[in-house]
Formats: structure tokens, sequence, C-alpha cells
């Protein structure tokens, strides 16, 4: 069995970040900001009383009762992730693709990272039957799975898992004894949450469920790095907490006390804070339809986004009329799409996806204009799709497929 590397794989060096809103900055958080900035005693590792509490009450608020003891946070969830790769041991298994973020930190210490298919219905979780085979294999190569990383509302595919799979693969896990990470960045990111089922491993197997939530998903801008991490009860879950601890202790990593008031704020989940992310998460749900609308249209195939501000598309229909313009691996796809959008569009080898498969990442945050006035402007137009700034977009990226979509159907070979 082949262990993940980083051949084959992008850059290390580049790894995509969280697709970003592309909003201004809601002005209740920068007055947060603003209030904490004069503050000169340093947080403790971990979170300070304010933080964590409002952690556990974001928490609570979704059904999974928490307290301050049993919580974490951290300048972003990569430093949460790679604290508890540490504190935990053995190798990683995560789902085939995955975030970007994921793999790169079992391999910086040392670790093997084995990816997992996924079932036909979406991305994010392992299949279950897949799973139990990779287990197998590698124990039987005297290698040692003992975390699973997962995400039920999935960066980079932006689809669900519905509750049934979900719970086929969480059994599987715990049958072979792995501990779990649920990666919960985009649950608050559901296009239709009266229509879709969102629940979280840490429901299903409470002892061995770590989740984590980084707040860029949904409560802060990307470039404020903060995030949260919630600990299974008992001694096992206390003794991870601690460990975590160390680790973030010997990086130092804490979050900046301006950052820390912002995220508290936000996790309290006041008026200001909820009304932006009902109209972000609207936006961008309408946007994620148009540009799967227009990738499908254009021959390629994509699932239905389901959460989040993202696309992931397959362009392998499209091979031909790719291989014409000298397109035949995810790196040249990254390189041609990001030049004919000027946008970024990170190819499917960076989350884990083989170089040779013709997958993508969209970012619907890159559609909403290039100034400032521009994308306030989509926050308060009743039809956002209809601004010419969004209309121009649309059009240039519709463009792009029908042009490849042609080009493939007039060089297809008679039947």
């Amino acid at each position: 069995m082949r262990r993940t590397a980083p051949e084959g794989h992008g850059p290390v060096r580049y790894g995509p970040g969280l697709p970003g809103d592309g909003l201004p900055v809601l002005p209740e958080l920068s007055e947060a900001v603003a209030t904490a900035a004069g503050h000169t005693t340093e947080r403790p590792i971990g979170g300070g009383r304010p933080l964590l509490a409002a952690a556990c009450g974001y928490w609570t608020r979704r059904g999974l009762p928490t307290e301050p003891d049993r919580v974490a946070a951290a300048p972003g969830a990569p430093s949460l992730l790679l604290a508890l790769t540490a504190a935990l041991g053995g190798d990683v298994l995560v789902p085939r693709p995955c975030a970007a973020w994921w793999a790169p930190y079992a391999r910086l210490l040392g670790r093997p990272a084995f990816h997992v298919a996924t079932p036909a219905e979406c991305g994010g979780v392992p299949d279950p039957y897949a799973l139990l085979e990779t287990v197998r294999r590698v124990r039987a190569e005297g290698g040692d799975p003992r975390l699973l990383v997962l995400s039920v509302a999935d960066d980079p595919t932006a689809t669900v898992a519905p509750p049934e799979v979900l719970h086929e693969t969480v059994e599987a896990a715990a049958g072979e004894g792995l501990h779990l990470v649920s990666d919960e960045t985009w649950r608050d990111t559901v296009h239709a949450p009266h229509r879709t089922v969102l629940l979280s491993p840490a429901e299903m197997l409470p002892g061995r469920v770590t989740v984590v939530t980084d707040l860029a998903g949904a409560l802060l801008p990307t470039g404020w790095p903060a995030a949260v991490a919630r600990f299974p009860a008992g001694d096992a879950g206390d003794d991870l907490h601690a460990r975590v601890l160390d680790v973030l202790t010997a990086l130092d990593a804490r979050v900046a006390d301006p950052v820390a008031a912002a995220a508290a704020y936000a996790l309290d989940e006041p008026g200001p804070v909820t009304a932006r992310l009902t109209t972000s998460v609207g936006l961008h749900a309408r946007l994620a339809q148009a540009v799967y609308a227009a990738v499908v249209a254009g021959g390629a195939l994509a699932r239905p986004p389901q959460a989040g501000r993202h696309l992931y598309a397959e362009l392998g229909p499209l091979r031909s009329a790719l291989a014409a313009r000298e397109v035949g691996d995810a790196q040249e796809l990254e390189d041609f799409l990001g030049a004919r959008l000027q946008m970024p569009a990170p190819g499917g080898h960076r989350f884990g996806d083989d170089l040779g498969a013709l997958r993508v990442r969209l970012s619907t945050g890159e559609l909403l204009g290039r100034t400032e006035e521009e994308r306030a402007e989509c926050l308060t137009s009743p039809v956002p799709l209809e601004l010419p700034h969004v209309q121009r977009a649309l059009n240039s990226l519709r463009s792009v497929f029908d042009d490849l979509r042609d080009d493939a159907q007039r060089w297809e070979p008679p039947r």
C-alpha cells in the first residue's frame, strides 16, 4: 500500500486556505478587536475563560453539552490538529479528497497518513468498508492506525454526509479502536438547514470524538486565526486534553487577545453575528448553485453543493479539450483555470486526489467583486447575482466551461 508523500501532491508550502467569504468585516467584530487591542497581558495557553465559556455555549446550543475543562482554543484549526496528532501518536487516516491542511501535519510529525476512498453519496467521510480494509492492510504492514480525521460538512467537496453513512463509518472506526477528530468548521454554513440533516460524530460516539471548529468557517474573517476543540468526557478525554495543552504550550500557540475577544463575541452568537451569518450563507448558497449550473452545463461533473463557499468539479469529460490546451493533470488544470478565471483554482492534488485526475476546487467568494464597495453591495442587494460585477464573473466562468465543452464535442470521434 502506498503511503502519502509530498511527491505528486503539490508543494507542502502551498496549501490552499479556507475559502473566504469575500465580505467586509462585521463592524461589531472590529469593535471587539479594537476594544481589546490595548490589552498587554498574555492569555493562557488553551484560551481564557471568556473564550472557553463562549465555546461551551456554542456547542451546548448544538446538542453537545460542554464544560470549560473539556475545551481548548488555538490560533487556527491546524495548530489543534498538529497537537492532537502529536498527542495521540500512531498513523493517521483521512478521506480522499480531504481538506488541504490535514495530511501535511502528519507528515510534519513523521507519521504516515493514509487516504481512504469516500462513498458515492458524499465526501469528507470514508466509506466504512474501505476504512476497514485500509486499517487491515496498514496493520498487516506493521502500521499503527490510531486517528481518523473526517468532516460531515466538507471541504473540498461541499457535501454533507447523510446520517446513515456517517453512522456506519463511526461504527467501523469504533470497532477498530480509532479516535476520531471531527472537523466541523463548515457545519454552520449548510445551504438548506431545514432540508439537510447534519449530525456530529460526537453525538454518536461521545467517548472517542474530539470536535474541532475553525471559526474562519462561519464566524470570523480568514485572516483572524482562532479555533476551538471539544474533548470527550472521561479519563481518556482528560488525558488527551492535557497532552494537547502540553503541545500547544511547547509551540506557544495562544490566540492573540484581540482575536480572542472577537472569537468570544462571535461564539456567543449575538444578533449582528447571526444576521450576518444568515445573509452570508444565503448569498454563497445562491452563488454555489450558479457555479454548479455553469460547471455541469459545460460538461464537467460535480456533486450539488450543500455547504460552504466552494464547489469541487471533475473535468475528466473535458480531457480532450484540455489536452489541446496542454492541460493533462491537476497542476496544469490549476494553472490554466487560475489564469483564465483570474482567481485561485487549486487542483485536486492539493486535497489528496491523484495528480492525474482533473479535479479542482472553485470558491464562490472570488465572484463577489474586486473592491470593498462591490462586495458590500452583495450583502444589501435583494438580487446579488444580478449585480453587474457578479454577472461578469459568472459569465466569465460560463464562457470558459462552455468553450471547453464545445471543443470536447467537436473532437469526439464519430460513433
